[in-house]
């Protein structure tokens, strides 16, 4: 049974060994990944995410899972996850980096201090 995806929030769906999942880059979830890693700046984060990095994946399904049993995928990942894994991080947090979300979070930033 797939689970129901927020595509405005950036939710992106992901099945890994027969569990459906629904991950997203919240901050709670991005920070405790981060420390998790021992990560010194959100640079260092994305590139060892987007990379592919094993533990960085199996740790991000863990942390960024918002439905879905992120521990139970993330014990059960295996090799041939990586790819769909990957892939479903990378669109979570592209959500939250293309350039038309910051410039209107930077006018709504602006509007509030003006």
């Amino acid at each position: 049974m797939a689970l129901e995806v927020n595509g405005a929030r950036g939710e992106v769906a992901l099945a890994i060994a027969g569990v459906d999942l629904v991950i997203a880059a919240t901050m709670k979830g991005l920070a405790s990944l981060s420390t998790e890693l021992g990560c010194k700046s959100f640079g260092d984060l994305f590139e060892r995410l987007s990379g592919g990095e094993i533990v960085a994946a199996q740790k991000a399904v863990r942390y960024l899972t918002v439905k879905g049993d992120g521990e139970a995928a993330s014990e059960a990942m295996q090799l041939s996850d990586m790819p769909a894994t990957v892939l479903a991080i990378n669109n979570a947090l592209a959500h939250h980096l293309a350039p038309e979300k910051n410039g209107e979070a930077a006018k709504v930033t602006e509007a509030k201090t003006a």
